[in-house]
């Protein structure tokens, strides 16, 4: 890129003079990072990041600061408040991918050593157990002190802020097990010698400490992996406005001005002229001057039908104009536009849910200090009062239950379930995509729709529901076919596939037109053929267009749109253009009104067309004609009122009120917007699937709370037992070694209930 040197852009460096090409590359490289191998401000675990930007922490919105870094709370990595359409993949995804491969593998050698020869007994005399405990040792320790270094900081950072979750848990367990192991390798003598094994050598806890950093890793990059799309879906949202517009200068009394530039879209201001040519987004909101076209604005309706625009009429930035060109003066730039707004919307709406919040999460602020205690207990009670040694056999008491307590099962409980959960799902044509929506789906009670793509199949058919006494049906509609094949408007393919429909043969069309939003002329078959609105034909003076005013009229009142043939000057026949109901929905709308459920109707489209459509499926409670940021206003209003909305749409103009919801679910034949800024997605497009979807959420809560009752349960009895609580009664003592295999025997217990559900009837 070539950079003015004389720009106003520069920066001093080891005395030399540099210049930039942008602001955001000057503020990296004062911060130290040239783009060239230096490094700038840098994010948790080594991410990059812009030190200009506005971060915040996933898991504690209210946390606020510019440049990258880590929450003071939880030590999570900070991300940027906004989105830019140009942002690059997630650094910390990349860096917990990373770690995770590498944990993978050294765990995966650690596995083998250690159970390799309980399961082939010939592997034992291969490697002898003291030369196995050092290989562990080299092997675990850049799993836990590496991999799992992002796990320490943060569990450190939660005892040190006083708020206990998971990573105090995890950091606790792999911290206990790899230190104990680390003394059972290093200093064996340590140990009383009725807890040595063989060769005179306690047990080692490699093993545990480096699957559990492992697991962890892989519930971290799925989360990652979630949170990334979540922003995908904003970036497709600053996608639909074009990078750069077509400025026009003003003409002056003289004649002069009137040449086109190409410009970025950040140098556009209030009041520029801006040319939009045929099949180009418009690049700001503003005002038809001059020119006329269709206009697709769907993105903001949801409305498949272009409108006509025409001088005087106000554009939106972001929607594609057809069939024509106009020049604009921007009105609204840069935030100000209907499209910023959106982004905004969604991104206001994303961060206004409660993070994920794990059932074991909710738990861990009492179970660690019990649990902490209780060892504590432990070490004192045995060192004081114990049997001789008494020093070692406290130690090995504690360890016993922090290693009885790690929370291999109690971190496994929801993300197993959840997984097994989300493949069933999968299998269903549901495709779940935040385990926070399915854990709030099963508490929903109020389903609110959209209408277009969502009910009907959000694709226009037309049907010839009249003629004129003098002409046949097939002529009039293989007549309007020929004129209409030439048309870009959904409309003109609609009446193309009823003629094929019906098996009829389209003839040629010669001298096309298409006056933009109006209708179409052509020759076909030495005939004149109109078709087009009922004014349309009027104006091109039409006889005989009153006699279908009554079935127009009807037609209206049904919410279809009615379409006029007219050959050679006479009205010839009237066709009903209509978005037909999928045949799915009036059963799965049933379906749900039978669980309990309130049903809302929520639609960009005229009320006529919404209250048809809603009382063809018994839908009593309708909003229509309402813009995206009023259907989120909606949603949210539900919200205050203490319901618990799911909001199912598949269009762009849905995205805000899908991240307004408590759960939004998508269409999968809708825009990549809808589906990315989603909880869950119905992959067929089938509102039947939504009723699975949410048997599907009740039955992985259910199993969730048995996986964790599971968890506790082994906890519960595993605690007291490794105090040593039967000692004085038995004389057995829980060594490590059980302590370990107890744990593990928890982790087996919630992996099976967990793939309970692949076979669950849902």
């Amino acid at each position: 890129m070539a950079v003015d040197p004389d720009g106003p852009l520069t920066a001093e460096r080891d005395g030399h003079r540099h210049s930039f090409c942008s602001e955001l590359c000057r503020a990296r490289f004062l911060a130290g990072d040239d783009g060239h191998g230096g490094r700038a401000g840098r994010g948790a675990h080594g991410s990059d990041g812009d030190p200009a930007a506005t971060y915040t922490c996933p898991m504690h919105p209210e946390v606020r600061q510019q440049g990258p870094g880590s929450c003071p709370a939880c030590g999570m990595a900070l991300e940027p408040v906004e989105v830019t359409a140009g942002a690059g993949p997630n650094p910390e995804l990349a860096d917990m991918t990373r770690r995770l491969w590498v944990a993978a593998v050294l765990a995966a050698l650690v596995v083998v050593l250690e159970m390799g020869s309980h399961l082939v007994p010939a592997l034992h005399g291969l490697v002898p157990p003291a030369a196995s405990a050092w290989v562990q040792l080299v092997l675990a320790t850049p799993v836990v002190l590496w991999a799992g270094w992002p796990f320490l900081q943060r569990g450190w950072t939660s005892v040190r802020t006083r708020s206990l979750n998971m990573f105090t848990l995890i950091a606790l367990g792999v911290g206990v097990a790899w230190g104990a192991s680390v003394v059972a390798t290093v200093a064996p003598g340590a140990f009383p010698p009725e807890l040595r094994g063989e060769g005179g050598r306690p047990d080692v806890y490699f093993e545990p400490a480096a699957v559990i950093v492992a697991l962890v890793l892989v519930g971290q990059v799925l989360e990652l992996r979630a949170r990334e799309r979540t922003s995908g879906a904003v970036r497709a949202l600053l996608g639909l406005a074009p990078p750069t517009a077509l400025r026009v200068t003003p003409r002056t009394a003289c004649g002069h001005g009137g040449e086109e530039v190409e410009v970025p879209l950040e140098e556009v201001a209030v009041g520029d002229l801006l040319r939009v040519r045929p099949g180009e987004r418009v690049p700001v909101d503003g005002v038809v001057v001059e020119g006329s076209a269709s206009v697709d604005e769907s993105m903001v309706t949801g409305e498949p039908m272009p409108v006509t625009k025409d001088v005087g009429d106000a554009v939106v930035g972001g929607t594609t104009a057809s069939g024509g060109g106009f020049v604009v003066r921007a009105e609204g730039v840069g935030r100000d536009t209907v499209l910023a707004r959106i982004v905004a919307s969604v991104q206001e709406a994303q961060r206004s849910k409660a993070p994920v919040q794990r059932v074991a999460d909710r738990v861990s602020a009492v179970f660690v200090p019990v649990v902490v205690a209780v060892a504590l207990a432990a070490f004192l009670i045995w060192a004081l009062a114990g049997p001789e040694p008494r020093l070692p056999h406290a130690l090995v008491v504690a360890v016993s239950v922090l290693i009885i307590a790690c929370p291999c099962a109690l971190g496994l409980a929801t993300p197993m379930s959840i997984g097994v959960g989300v493949g069933r799902g999968a299998q269903l044509g549901v495709l779940v995509r935040d385990a926070e929506a399915l854990e709030r789906l099963q508490r929903v009670d109020v389903v609110v729709l959209d209408k277009t793509g969502t009910l009907t199949e959000g694709r226009p058919s037309a049907e010839l529901v009249a003629t004129g006494a003098s002409f046949d049906d097939d002529d009039v509609l293989r007549w309007a076919a020929a004129a209409e094949r030439g048309s870009e408007h959904p409309l003109g393919g609609a009446v193309v596939q009823a003629a094929v429909d019906r098996g009829l043969e389209v003839p040629r069309a010669e001298g096309f037109a298409a006056p933009a939003g109006r209708g179409v002329r052509a020759q076909v078959e030495g005939r004149r053929v109109l078709v087009g609105s009922p004014v349309f034909l009027v104006e091109e003076g039409v006889q005989g267009a009153g006699a279908f005013a009554g079935r127009v009229e009807a037609l209206r009142a049904e919410g279809g749109t009615a379409v006029l043939v007219a050959v050679d000057g006479a009205a010839a026949g009237l066709l009903a253009v209509r978005d037909r109901v999928r045949e799915s929905t009036a059963g799965a709308l049933r379906a749900l009104r039978a669980q309990g459920l309130e049903l809302v109707m929520i639609t960009g489209d005229a009320r006529g067309t919404a209250e048809a459509v809603a009382r063809q499926l018994g839908v009593e409670r309708v909003e229509a004609e309402v813009r995206p940021e009023d259907k989120a206003a909606a949603v949210a209003s539900l919200r205050a009122e203490g319901r618990v909305v799911a909001m199912v749409g598949d269009g762009v103009n849905d995205a805000p009120a899908l991240a307004a919801a408590d759960v939004g679910v998508a269409m999968g034949s809708g825009t990549d917007v809808a589906v990315e800024g989603a909880g869950v997605v119905l992959l067929h497009s089938d509102l039947e699937a939504l009723v699975r979807a949410r048997a599907l959420s009740r039955a992985t809560m259910r199993n969730i709370r048995q996986n964790l009752a599971f968890a506790f349960a082994y906890n519960g009895l595993g605690i007291p037992l490794a105090a040593g609580v039967l000692y004085p009664a038995t004389g057995v003592l829980l060594t490590p070694e059980v302590a370990a295999a107890a744990m593990a025997l928890s982790s087996v217990s919630v992996i099976g209930n967990a793939l309970r559900l692949r076979r669950t009837d849902l």
